[in-house]
């Protein structure tokens, strides 16, 4: 279950004590890719109040856009669980594949071919220089964990992912799941 050093595709998860941290707080990140030189994840749970039509208004869909994190956050970014339909995606693990062809994913929307459970869209993402991320866990910033849910987490429902994942730890994580998010409401 959880994992000392992290790997492409391991799972973030925003220890309890990142409160005050407006980007971080209770997060979920996917780890993207992840090397000497840095790594990149996107936040799974942080949905905005944006769809994919509002922000792009050719694709009449209602696909939720989520922040991906605080980088580059005027380009969209995307990961998914179709690689035969999208060409140029690069498989970050466990059947999960960041980018490709957009035109291509256009198309497929736009012919009904793909659905929310397909595809998950974020404005920009997490980045982390060599050593940074490391650093973190160091000081407790975040616990890792195998992405048990493979590329199904693409479907995971966001609302309640973060207090999951801190039952499922246990012991003094139980009681952080029911705080409130912000602690000045307690």
């Amino acid at each position: 279950m959880v994992t000392i050093k992290p790997k492409k595709g391991d799972l973030l998860i925003a220890e309890p004590a990142i409160i005050g941290d407006v980007s971080f707080n209770r997060s979920i990140v996917l780890l993207a890719d992840h090397s000497d030189e840095g790594s990149i994840g996107f936040i799974l749970n942080k949905p905005l109040d944006y769809t994919i039509n509002e922000l792009i208004p050719e694709l009449e869909a209602t696909f939720k856009v989520y922040n991906g994190g605080p980088v580059e956050q005027d380009n969209l970014y995307f990961i998914h669980k179709i690689p035969q339909l999208i060409p140029n995606s690069i498989e970050i693990s466990l059947g999960i594949y960041w980018g490709g062809d957009f035109n291509r994913v256009a198309e497929l929307i736009k012919e009904n071919t793909i659905n929310e459970n397909d595809i998950r869209f974020f404005l920009g993402y997490s980045g982390w220089d060599t050593n940074q991320l490391e650093n973190e866990l160091k000081a407790n910033s975040w616990v890792v964990s195998d992405n048990v849910y493979k590329n199904s987490i693409i479907e995971k429902d966001y609302a309640s992912f973060w207090k999951e994942k801190m039952l499922e730890f246990g012991g003094e994580y139980s009681i952080w799941s029911n705080a409130p998010e912000n602690p000045s409401y307690n």
